[in-house]
C-alpha cells in the first residue's frame, strides 16, 4: 500500500524516461521492433520508470537523463548538504535575518529532492542536520571542542528520515495533488524532528526554527494560538511553497495556493490571537553587575546598583543566575545584607543561588526571594539542567567529556516541582498579591515550563541567566529572545535578567519594553510592563499544533510509506509454451548483419 500522491522512486542509475519504448513519452528509432513480442537485446535495459515504455533502447551513459542534483554525489555532495543545512542559522540572533528563514531551507529542500535515490536523500538529510546543529550551536565549540561534532552528528540522525520524507513528497515527476499533501507533510515532519530534539536529555529547544520569529508582530501574535510550533510550521511551508514555485514550473498554481493559505493562517491568528488588555502595570528592576567572575565581588557591585534603586517605587528587583555564591543558610551575614537591602529599595529582591546546599547533599541553582523581613520561604531549584554545562548524561560514559572541554566536573541536583511566588507588599504600583513564576537559564528556552507557571496562577514571569561564558557569540542574544517567545504564548510579561546581558523585558504581547542591557555593562534598569488581561489561546489549548503534524504524518504512514525505497521494476519473464521473440537486430525490418 502506498500513498496515492507519493513519489515512487527510481532505480538507482534510472531515470525518468531514460531509454526507448512504446510509453506516451517514448520515441521509436529506425528498424525497432514495437511489437509486443520484442525482448531484450546486448546492452538494452529493461528497467522501467515514470514515463518509459516496454520497447528496448541501447544503454544511456552514465548520467544522463539524471536529475540536475544527482550528477553531484559522494562527499562533495554530503558537504553541499552541511552547508545548506547550516543556512537557516542565520535568521537567528545575532545575524538576527528573521525574514530569511523563510527561504534558508529552499536550496537544501531542492538538493534532497534531485537525490538518485532514497539512501542518498537520508544521507542529505543527516548530513545537513549535522550543518544546522553545529552553526545554531556553534558558540558552544569553546567549551565542548570536538565533543560538540558527535553531538551534532547524533542529533543530526533525526533529520534523516526527514530527507526520505522530501524526497517521496517532492521529488519526481509530482502532481497538484501530491504538491498540496507535501505543503503539510514536509513541514509536519520537520516540526516533529524538533519535538524529539526538544527534550531536555537530547540538549532542549534551543534553535527552534520559530523562534527567529520573535521580533516579528505576526509571528509572535502565531506563537499566542498554537505556541513557537506553530510559527514553525508556517516557515517550514513557506519554504516547502518556495521550493515547489522554483523546481516544478507546472506546480506555481499550487504553490502560490499554499503561500496564500498561509497568509490567511496568519490573518486568522492576527485576529483570534488579539490580546485582552490588562488592568495595571508593575515596576521591576534589573541589576546586571558586568563581568566579574569572583562570587564576592560580584554581589559587591550588585549590592552597590541596587542601593541606586532607592526611592523608585519598585515592585520587585531581580539578581541574575548565580548572583550569590554561598547558600545563605550558612551565611547570616550575607541575609542579613540583603534583608537591610530590601528595605532601602522598599521592594522584595529575587536572588539567584549557586553553592552546596547546608540542609541537604549537593549544588543547586535556586530562586530564592528576600523582603524586608528576610527570606520569605519561597524557593524555586531549577529543574531542567544544561547537558554537560551542569550535568553529564551517563557520566559513567561519557564522563571523558570534561578532558576535553569545560563541561560539568560534578553534576548539580535538580527540582522537583514549579514555583509560583506571591510577592509581599512594595512601594511599587503593582497589584496587593502579585504572583511571579521563576525560571532559570535556559528553562526558558521551554514553552511547557512557562505555560505551567502561567496555569498555576503567575502575573509575571521572571528569567534569570547567565551567558558569561558565552560572550560575544551569539549565546545571549538568543537566549534574549526567548522571552519575546515566552511572553506572546502565555500573555504575561517576562523579564530576563543576566550578569553580564543580554538583558531585556517584553510585555504580554511579546513585544519588547524598555531598553536592553548590552553584553558586559554593569548597569541596572526599571521597567514598568503591563500586566496580561487573561490567558492566550496557547495556554488554554496547549500544543495543538503538534498534534495536528502528528496526525499528518500518521495519516501519510497509514497511506503507504512514502520514504521506503520503491522496488526495481523489471520486465516479467515469457510465459511458457510464447514464441520465441525477435530483437531488432534480427527483425524482418531490419536484417542482422
Amino acid at each position: 500500500m502506498r500513498i496515492p500522491f507519493a513519489h515512487r522512486p527510481e532505480a538507482a542509475g534510472t531515470a525518468p524516461g531514460a531509454g526507448t519504448g512504446t510509453g506516451p513519452d517514448a520515441g521509436t528509432g529506425p528498424g525497432t521492433d514495437t511489437g509486443p513480442d520484442t525482448a531484450p537485446g546486448p546492452g538494452t535495459d529493461t528497467r522501467l520508470g515514470p514515463g518509459t515504455g516496454t520497447g528496448t533502447a541501447p544503454a544511456a551513459p552514465p548520467g544522463a537523463g539524471a536529475p540536475p542534483g544527482g550528477r553531484l554525489h559522494g562527499l562533495g555532495r554530503s558537504g553541499l548538504a552541511f552547508l545548506l543545512g547550516a543556512l537557516p542559522a542565520l535568521a537567528f540572533p545575532e545575524p538576527g535575518l528573521w525574514w530569511w528563514a523563510y527561504l534558508a531551507l529552499v536550496p537544501w529542500l531542492l538538493l534532497i529532492r534531485t537525490a538518485p535515490d532514497q539512501r542518498r536523500a537520508g544521507l542529505d538529510g543527516w548530513c545537513g542536520g549535522i550543518g544546522f546543529m553545529v552553526a545554531v550551536h556553534h558558540w558552544l565549540l569553546p567549551s565542548l571542542h570536538v565533543f560538540l561534532l558527535v553531538i551534532a552528528a547524533l542529533l543530526g540522525l533525526l533529520w534523516l528520515p526527514w530527507g526520505r520524507l522530501v524526497r517521496a513528497m517532492l521529488g519526481g515527476t509530482s502532481s497538484p495533488r501530491r504538491a498540496a499533501a507535501a505543503l503539510l507533510v514536509v513541514p509536519s515532519g520537520w516540526l516533529l524532528v524538533e519535538l524529539v530534539r526538544s527534550w531536555q536529555g537530547l540538549g532542549g529547544p534551543w534553535g527552534l526554527l520559530g523562534a527567529s520569529q520573535w521580533q516579528v508582530p505576526a509571528g509572535l501574535r502565531l506563537a499566542s494560538v498554537g505556541g513557537v510550533w506553530l510559527v514553525t510550521l508556517l516557515v517550514v511551508a513557506v519554504n516547502t511553497a518556495v521550493a515547489l514555485f522554483l523546481a516544478v514550473p507546472p506546480l506555481r498554481r499550487t504553490a502560490v495556493a499554499g503561500l496564500l493559505c498561509c497568509a490567511l493562517l496568519v490573518g486568522l491568528a492576527w485576529w483570534a490571537g488579539a490580546p485582552s488588555r490588562g488592568a495595571g502595570t508593575v515596576r521591576i528592576a534589573v541589576v546586571q553587575p558586568g563581568l566579574i567572575p569572583p562570587p564576592g565581588q560580584r554581589f559587591d557591585r550588585s549590592e552597590e546598583l541596587t542601593r541606586t534603586l532607592a526611592g523608585q517605587r519598585l515592585d520587585l528587583v531581580v539578581w541574575g543566575e548565580s548572583s550569590v555564591g554561598t547558600d545563605l543558610s550558612a551565611r547570616p551575614d550575607l541575609t542579613a545584607r540583603l534583608t537591610t537591602l530590601a528595605r532601602a529599595v522598599d521592594a522584595p529582591i529575587l536572588v539567584n543561588v549557586d553553592a552546596r546546599r547546608s540542609d541537604r547533599p549537593g549544588i543547586f541553582k535556586s530562586a530564592i526571594l528576600i523582603d524586608r523581613d528576610g527570606p520569605t520561604g519561597e524557593r524555586y531549584d531549577k529543574m531542567r539542567l544544561v547537558p554537560f554545562g551542569e550535568y553529564i548524561p551517563a557520566r559513567p560514559v561519557l564522563g571523558w567529556a570534561t578532558s576535553v572541554g569545560k563541561a560539568a566536573g560534578e553534576d548539580r541536583h535538580r527540582g522537583t516541582a514549579p514555583v509560583v511566588m506571591t510577592l509581599p507588599a512594595a512601594a511599587g504600583p503593582g497589584p496587593a498579591g502579585l504572583r511571579i513564576g521563576p525560571l532559570i537559564c535556559f528553562e526558558t528556552a521551554f514553552p511547557d515550563m512557562s505555560r505551567r507557571l502561567a496555569r498555576d496562577g503567575a502575573d509575571v514571569l521572571v528569567a534569570q541567566s547567565s551567558t558569561s561564558t558565552f560572550q560575544h557569540s551569539w549565546a545571549p542574544a538568543q537566549h534574549a529572545s526567548l522571552g519575546a517567545l515566552r511572553a506572546a504564548e502565555t500573555g504575561r510579561p517576562v523579564v530576563h535578567a543576566t550578569l553580564t546581558g543580554i538583558s531585556a523585558a517584553y510585555g504580554p504581547d511579546g513585544r519588547r519594553i524598555g531598553p536592553e542591557l548590552g553584553m558586559a555593562s554593569s548597569t541596572s534598569a526599571v521597567y514598568a510592563l503591563p500586566l496580561g488581561g487573561g490567558p492566550t489561546l496557547y495556554e488554554r489549548t496547549g500544543d495543538w499544533a503538534v498534534y495536528g503534524a502528528f496526525a499528518v504524518i500518521v495519516l501519510a504512514c497509514l497511506g503507504g510509506r512514502p520514504w521506503r525505497r520503491a522496488p526495481v521494476l523489471r520486465r516479467p519473464g515469457r510465459a511458457p509454451g510464447a514464441p520465441r521473440t525477435r530483437t531488432a537486430r534480427g527483425s524482418a525490418g531490419r536484417p542482422g548483419r
